[in-house]
């Protein structure tokens, strides 16, 4: 029976069931599930553009959007990369195409997220689907804890952080779980031109994280494997070539400028050989805990390392000669001290699988604080329960071990250098797989009564438990997210103070100082903690304290070049120039190429009458920062006051 083009079920036929019919036209649980932690991102990123994160004025994310800045500007050197640069030019070229809109690439971050999301649901339905025949999964059993891994995804609270900042880290993550999803839902070899994609996919990726070059044994013993048909060794050997092939393609970009415009054998960046010696020094911790002479941030960090390096030589060096000196650093100590070493290896396995958060940007803790990310799930309990997981996944599933071997890989690539929040985060999609994959059996286990086998189970989580769970009790890592909330929050205090926001400049103010003080109550002898409450006391017009903290800073770091400055800029306002010249004069013998500490000593001298000298100053600083008005104007003001 028809009636406008609807049919409905005559005599003798059963009723027909609309949501059958829809059924058949739904995207599937997989479009749900990019569609729901796709939402909760993009919630994120709108509560982002309401605060003053969105624009980076500070660490590792200024680091890139200035790169990007400077290669739209053209202003590019033309020496062996100092940092892997491909996000630097992914960012100049989505601001070449849409404008300086930090927004667009973020947006994008949040696709490339959900993307993850989905990866981790489509590998954990392959996982169980594969053991249905011998425990008697349903699908709506599979469906529901391939699921669930997936929407804990959406809820991790460092990886819902780290998709709306400017970080190239969910780029890296997306890649490095296609490529094991690729590898995890085949049965056969890698086809020969299968290996030449993910080769070239690989080496474009490594030219802006490089710890996924780590992933390549993990193709090779995919490119050898047996399949049923027993392939020849010729086909494993056409697939391993186009694998190398793809890798050496995708990277040319960097060995290229490297090897032939810079002429340094710089394969990707040379910045390999200070990260190797902050993770291999006598004051290591397993985190990126910096010797002393090199100051936080990827950008000081990086010129601190080329300028120590050259003055230990005595001259100028190529990138290449830089990574060499660090590193060669590096081999002496492990050398000398094999059994330290040995230990470190131990503490930086520790702090891999602690549930301690070590947020070198502390990005977290900022974003939860002005309410821009939700709530969810922590590094801990993804570790306990995929621990756990990874145990069940080995003895029950040989396509999981797959996963299991990413992740170790993962893991294997941080030992020689350090562990941060954000560096171990790409094996988290691993560890909800492998959580997914043990709790359904769990679930399953229980659900039939058969207690005997959640029995193993059961005592890997325990074990899991106690190496998760083991407690960090260095008071200083304690105080690293108050110090770098307190130092985020005086910056923003000074900006509203600029620009005449008296109310918003003293809350920020406020708020540096609990944090500062906070971070200060666990550990007081550190140089830039003083510091910072050096400036803090400053700007808020409390000299004597100032002082006195700045005193401490040089206590314990006599080559705080930051500090003499300070100190020499007190000095200044209080008309105490020959001590401001004493002062400013430290600062230039431990950083000779600051342009603004010379342009305060031609102040200094210029306040004592010595105009020649101030003016040989100002010539130094205008020939290091040729752009800077200020430098111009002194120099003008000079050279008028010298006329008869």
């Amino acid at each position: 029976m028809r009636w406008r083009g609807i049919r409905f079920p005559g005599k003798g036929h059963p009723p027909v069931n609309p949501l059958l019919r829809l059924k058949r036209y739904s995207p599937g649980p997989a479009v749900y599930l990019f569609g729901a932690v796709f939402l909760v991102r993009m919630v994120a990123l709108r509560r982002l553009t309401l605060t003053p994160f969105l624009l980076p004025a500070r660490g590792d994310m200024y680091f890139y959007n200035d790169w990007a800045l400077r290669i739209l500007s053209g202003s590019t050197e033309h020496l062996a990369f100092y940092g892997l640069p491909l996000y630097a030019y992914l960012l100049a070229g989505f601001y070449k195409a849409f404008g300086y809109n930090p927004f667009v690439p973020e947006l994008i971050q949040g696709v490339l997220d959900s993307g993850t999301a989905v990866l981790i649901y489509l590998i954990t339905v392959h996982l169980l689907s594969r053991q249905d025949r011998d425990l008697g999964l349903s699908p709506k059993t599979i469906r529901v804890g391939a699921a669930a891994a997936a929407l804990a995804w959406g809820f991790f609270v460092p990886a819902a952080a780290y998709s709306v900042i400017l970080m190239p880290t969910v780029w890296l993550i997306f890649v490095f779980w296609f490529v094991t999803g690729r590898i995890v839902r085949r049965e056969t070899p890698l086809p020969a031109m299968e290996a030449l994609f993910l080769g070239l996919l690989i080496g474009v990726t490594a030219m802006g994280i490089a710890t996924i070059l780590f992933l390549l044994p993990l193709l090779l013993a995919d490119c050898l494997r047996r399949s049923r048909s027993q392939p020849r060794l010729r086909r494993a050997g056409l697939s391993i070539l186009l694998l190398a092939l793809g890798v050496t393609a995708g990277t040319s970009p960097c060995w290229v400028h490297n090897y032939f415009v810079a002429r340094d054998p710089v394969f990707l960046s040379a910045h390999s050989g200070i990260n190797f010696w902050i993770g291999n020094n006598p004051d290591a911790n397993g985190y990126p805990r910096f010797p002393p002479g090199l100051h936080a941030g990827q950008a000081a960090m990086l010129h601190d390392s080329i300028t120590a390096a050259e003055s230990a030589a005595g001259h100028p060096l190529k990138r290449a000669e830089v990574s060499r000196f660090w590193s060669t650093k590096a081999r002496l100590y492990i050398a000398a001290h094999p059994v330290d070493w040995v230990k470190l290896l131990v503490v930086k396995l520790r702090n891999f699988w602690s549930a301690f958060r070590y947020d070198d940007l502390s990005i977290v803790t900022s974003l939860r604080e002005h309410q821009v990310i939700w709530p969810g799930l922590g590094f801990g309990i993804a570790a306990t329960f995929g621990l756990a997981g990874m145990f069940v996944v080995w003895r029950k599933s040989t396509a999981g071990r797959w996963v299991v071997g990413a992740i170790l890989l993962h893991m294997a690539a941080l030992l020689p250098v350090f562990v941060t929040e954000r560096y171990r985060l790409p094996i988290v999609p691993g560890l909800l797989i492998c959580a997914g994959f043990g709790l359904t059996l769990l679930w399953q286990s229980l659900a039939e009564r058969d207690y005997l086998h959640a029995v193993p189970y059961l005592a890997a989580l325990g074990f899991a438990l106690i190496v998760v769970s083991w407690p960090q009790k260095n008071p200083s890592l304690w105080a690293l997210d108050s110090y770098n909330s307190g130092i985020q929050s005086l910056e923003l205090g000074r900006e509203a103070l600029e620009k005449g926001r008296r109310a918003e400049a003293a809350a920020g103010f406020a708020l540096a100082d609990a944090k500062l003080t906070r971070a200060f109550a666990y550990v007081d002898d550190n140089a830039e903690l003083n510091f910072a409450l050096g400036e803090l006391r400053q700007v808020e017009g409390r000299i004597p304290e100032a002082k006195s903290f700045y005193a401490t800073t040089l206590q314990i770091d006599p080559q705080h070049e930051r500090a003499f400055t300070n100190l020499g800029l007190l000095a200044l306002d209080e008309q105490r120039y020959g001590l401001a010249e004493s002062f400013f004069r430290h600062s230039i013998a431990v950083e000779p190429h600051n342009a603004k500490t010379h342009f305060l000593m031609a102040k200094a001298l210029l306040a004592k009458g010595e105009r020649d000298s101030a003016r040989g100053e100002v010539e130094m600083a205008i020939a290091l920062h040729p752009d800077q008005p200020e430098f111009q104007n002194l120099r003008s003001e000079i050279i008028s006051d010298a006329r008869p």
